[in-house]
């Protein structure tokens, strides 16, 4: 009995990993150092809207790095500020050959 319901849990779980939409870790920006807060803010929760997550908010400049899937993405550029969000895949750089 146990196995079974063990067995059906784990399909279950199978199942809603296959249905989740792949995220990617991207960095957005604002060029314009005349972007009001509340359009940074704006972009954030389209992300957090369409099931991605913020995982940190950047202080030197406008913007935040994220986990989001393509949907997330295009919630920010459809919407249409005249502040343009740039958006660019996270990705690590390194000086030293490893």
């Amino acid at each position: 009995m146990r196995l079974t319901i063990l067995s059906i849990l784990l399909a279950f779980l199978f199942v809603l990993t296959l249905g989740a939409a792949p995220q990617k870790a991207i960095v957005v920006s604002f060029a314009d150092p005349n972007t009001p807060q509340s359009e940074v803010d704006k972009a954030m929760q389209a992300i957090k809207d369409a099931g991605g997550m913020i995982t940190h908010e950047y202080k030197l400049f406008k913007g935040f790095a994220a986990k989001a899937s393509e949907s997330a993405i295009e919630a920010i550029q459809a919407l249409g500020s005249k502040y343009v969000p740039t958006i660019e895949q996270d990705i690590t750089f390194s000086t030293q050959d490893q």
